[in-house]
Parts: structure tokens; sequence; C-alpha cells
């Protein structure tokens, strides 16, 4: 949606549960020598600064990052994260939060290819210059959803594909099914991460199965569930309750990382006595 900026979420316990799944997911691709490809489908701004009035205006970043960013005594996989966010932040202050390209521009060798798509013209302009630099790289403004196509399979063979949508117009949550389903039948051995919101409504409470159904007809891996609740609905039902990755083809590794982390975030990011984590894994 062409109104929508993330700028406003930006570090919020959705952030940390999406890109502490995509730096594990990272991590591990990059073990082997061979370059990939990620592909971002909504790629965003880059980076967010959580002293500007976006970020200000909700300070969801204070749910999210904010509990994690001075913590010592993280498991390593969630270190790891936060470390990354460090990084961003060269003066140790928490001021900036990094999208998923920024993650990735940390983690991807020269070697490796990013593919970041971004429909909102001024994200796109920031993003175009904050990656102008990097090698292997192409930032454009073209829909996401309809460059799965052009983009798998990957010349390097090898490819990760990350779907986060703003879903706040319904049709998303087709769409992510449908960019699945092609994906799939393009590559079915790319790693497929996708992020959608935990919200008492019909086509949220849904996705996650529709999803591991596609999964279950054209993945060689198989797919790993995590889902992170933090908080209730209001009095009228409304509210993010939290969200959900859905992992197609994951590291053999990644089970065990989360299983490790989610406990953690249940316990630093709850905001009520019935916070909780899902985290289910069917092999292929």
């Amino acid at each position: 949606m062409l109104a929508y900026r993330h700028a406003f979420h930006a570090g919020n316990h959705a952030d940390v549960l999406k890109h502490l799944v995509l730096t594990r997911v990272l991590r591990y691709m990059g073990e082997k020598d061979k370059p990939y490809t990620l592909i971002d489908t909504h790629a965003g701004a880059g980076g967010y600064s959580v002293e500007g009035r976006y970020a200000q205006k909700k300070g969801e970043y204070g749910e999210g990052i904010a509990k994690l960013y001075d913590r010592k005594d993280l498991p390593a996989p969630l270190a790891d994260y936060v470390g990354l966010v460090r990084a961003f932040n060269p003066d140790g202050q928490l001021r900036q939060y990094p999208g998923s390209p920024a993650i990735a521009n940390l983690l991807l060798r020269e070697t490796d290819r990013l593919r970041a798509y971004e429909l909102h013209s001024t994200d796109h302009r920031i993003l175009a210059s904050y990656l102008e630099s990097r090698p292997n790289t192409q930032v454009s403004d073209r829909d996401g959803f309809s460059a799965i196509k052009a983009e798998l399979p990957s010349p390097t063979r090898r490819a990760a594909l990350l779907m986060d949508p703003s879903y706040e117009i319904k049709t998303d949550y087709g769409k992510v099914l449908t960019a699945l389903r092609e994906a799939l039948e393009r590559a079915a051995d790319t790693v497929v991460m996708i992020w959608y919101p935990q919200l008492q409504l019909l086509e949220s409470t849904q996705l996650a199965a529709r999803l591991k159904a596609s999964a279950d007809a054209g993945a060689k891996k198989g797919w790993l569930h995590a889902r992170l609740t933090v908080a209730q609905a209001d009095e009228r039902g409304f509210g993010m309750l939290g969200s959900g990755m859905l992992v197609v083809n994951p590291p053999f590794t990644l089970h065990d990382e989360l299983a490790e982390c989610l406990p953690v975030l249940v316990e630093r990011l709850g905001q009520y006595d019935g916070a909780n984590f899902v985290l289910e894994q069917k092999a292929g």
C-alpha cells in the first residue's frame, strides 16, 4: 500500500521476530562458499530513526528492540541479531533501526546478490541511495510480488525470498499465498520467509494453515512456523496481538535456535500474563 510507512512500526515486537529469523537464515546461507541471492519483496527504506516523529508517534520500538538492546544475558542467536542493530548505531545509543535490507547489507558477502523491491517513492529513493555502493545489488520500484517470475530460478541457484507486506489491504493475504506457490513451482528449494500479523481477522487466522498446505505440496525441505503473541486485543477486538513467520525449506539449525530464543522473547516482550509462542516444524 503506497500510503504505508514502516517507520511508524520500526523496531517493534514484530520486527524483532522477523529480523531474528532473517538473521539466522542469512547466517546459515553464508556458511557455504557459493554465493546466493536474497529477494526482498517489500524492502522499505532500509533504516529508520527511532527518534524521528514517525517512530515517536506510537513508540512501538519501546516494546520491542529497546527491551533487548542493552541486555547482556541473551541467547547467542538473539544476541547476534541485537549485535547487528548495535552495529547500525555506531555511537552505541539506540537511534536507528535497521530494516531487512540493512540487515542484509551487514550479512551478505560481496559475491551474494541482493534484489530489493519497494513501491513507495520516498522509501525507494532512500533505499536506492543507501545501497548504491553495494555490489551485485538492484533496487527496484516494481511490485515485489510480480518480480518472482523474473528472479526465480536465480542464476546463483541458491536463493532466499523474504515477503513481508503491510497487509493493510486484504488482498495481500492472497498475493502472499500465490507468490509462495509460484516461487516453489519455479525453484522448489528456495528458502521462503513469510511474515504475517496476528490479528482477530479471518484472513490472518487462516493464513498460516494455508501457507503450510502450499509448502506441503511444493517444498523440498518442509516448513517451520514460529508465532510470538505479546498482547491482547482491545475492547473492540482490534489491535495486533503478535506476529508469525512461516519459513519454507528452513535451515536445519533454525528450530533449535528459535526454541532457545522464543521463551526469552515472551518474557521480555510480553505485555500481559498470557503472552506465549508457537514453534512447529514439518520435514519435507
